[in-house]
């Protein structure tokens, strides 16, 4: 059993959050929700990354380290879109043992790091054809993660849902993706080892 760590995307909380804390926690995990938008959720990403850009990514990266506070060293955190860079931000300022990123791989120097933390392994996801990916920024988070002897584990899938694990955004959902993403996820941070595979 881990303790979780859970930053949603730059939408909010929406359904695809909250079914990822229900199958952690059906699979024996304590799973805490951080919710920096206070409940708001939104529809567009226009709108969302509006509201982004009002609280700032550096108040944000302040809140979602403030939210862990207290939680165990051996803390797993993950986060989506936006809350990868959440997760990633956390990950280098307090202890954890591993990082799970979602659609939102984050070169450090965007956050401000020079380095992964020492030993912690990261899983990213991606669609294959995701709009929001950065060109570079997965091959970066890897190198900065193999830089630091840590196992570093990609893992793409069909399609160009940026948010593919969230049914509802009928748009982006993939059903095959998300149990495929969710047997990864659950291998992974109940591994001793997990495997490289790019």
């Amino acid at each position: 059993m881990s303790t979780v760590a859970l930053f949603h995307s730059v939408l909010g909380v929406r359904e695809g959050v909250r079914d990822a804390a229900a199958r952690l926690r059906a699979a024996g995990h304590v799973v805490h929700v951080v919710d920096q938008y206070d409940g708001r959720v939104f529809d567009s990403y226009d709108e969302a990354s509006a509201h982004v850009e009002g609280i700032g990514f550096p108040a944000l990266m302040a809140s979602a380290l403030a939210a862990v506070a207290g939680l165990p060293e051996d803390l797993v955190v993950m986060g989506f879109s936006n809350g990868g860079g959440m997760a990633t931000y956390v990950a280098g300022n307090r202890p954890v043992a591993r990082a799970v990123l979602c659609s939102g791989a984050l070169p450090l120097d965007m956050i401000g790091q020079d380095h992964w933390p020492q030993g912690v392994p990261a899983q990213l996801h991606y669609a294959l054809d995701d709009p929001f990916r950065r060109p570079g920024s997965v091959e970066s988070v890897l190198r900065s993660v193999g830089e630091a002897d840590a196992i570093g584990e990609f893992l793409q899938y069909p399609g160009a849902g940026h948010l593919f694990t969230d049914p509802s955004l009928p748009a982006e959902f993939d059903g095959a993706a998300t149990e495929a993403f969710w047997t990864a996820v659950l291998r992974f941070i109940g591994a001793a080892n997990p495997i490289v595979s790019r």
